[in-house]
């Protein structure tokens, strides 16, 4: 693997996991959020 390559990979894989992470604290906030409007448990 060059070194272009490895640089590459090293500096993408956080913003990839940022945008998963961003994505489903989203949706459990947003799922929060309903479920105490309608006063029920989120499980």
């Amino acid at each position: 693997m060059t070194t272009l390559a490895l640089t590459a990979y090293v500096l993408i894989w956080p913003l990839i996991v940022a945008f998963v992470l961003y994505f489903l604290g989203r949706g459990f906030f947003k799922d929060w959020r309903q479920s105490r409007k309608d006063g029920r448990p989120i499980i």
